[in-house]
């Protein structure tokens, strides 16, 4: 079943106010705030899109605020695709679906990274398969989307903060169906 635009709205409003996984800010913050770090750094529409929807398979899969305190991955880098893949691009989906393996790249491959990481995000790597090796790194480097994902992945790092200040989730939505492919 594809997600409408509407459906991705209806969302946000019913469940973005959930917090997100221990961290200062709910769903819907966290999705905003990351967006708008993509805006501000001269992201492409698509990218922008991917930022803002980079978390919504937590949305789509609910399993309550902090699921990796119970063990759970919920694997909400996969759960979204089908619902948005009528609706997007590659360029949206992909660096969506690569966001959590780019968390495990950048753990292998810069020495200060993992210190930074929240304690969620922490518990989160290692029911995600833990730190990529050497060789796991450089073939997830290879792939298409990587350096998009990287980027993403840094933004969703920093989308934590309860006083940033944000665009409302029309301005993104707007950006949203700019870029989405016409719905049967």
């Amino acid at each position: 079943m594809a997600l409408s635009l509407d459906d991705i709205r209806h969302l946000f409003d019913a469940h973005g106010s959930i917090a997100y996984s221990g961290e200062p800010v709910t769903q819907l913050q966290h999705a905003l705030q990351s967006a708008t770090l993509a805006e501000q750094a001269g992201a492409s529409r698509e990218l922008i899109v991917a930022a803002l929807l980079h978390d919504l398979g937590h949305l789509l899969n609910l399993q309550g605020e902090t699921p990796t305190e119970q063990g759970i991955d919920d694997l909400h880098q996969y759960f979204a695709l089908p619902f948005l893949r009528p609706l997007f691009s590659d360029a949206v989906l992909e660096p969506i679906r690569l966001h959590v393996d780019a968390k495990r790249c950048l753990c292998a491959i810069d020495a200060s990274y993992h210190a930074r990481l929240s304690a969620d995000s922490v518990r989160s790597l290692q029911l995600q398969g833990g730190v990529f090796d050497v060789e796991e790194a450089h073939v997830f480097l290879a792939k298409p989307y990587a350096q998009d994902a990287l980027v993403l992945r840094r933004w969703d790092d920093q989308a934590k903060d309860a006083h940033r200040v944000t665009p409302e989730l029309p301005h993104f939505m707007a950006m949203a169906a700019s870029i989405a492919r016409a719905q049967a």
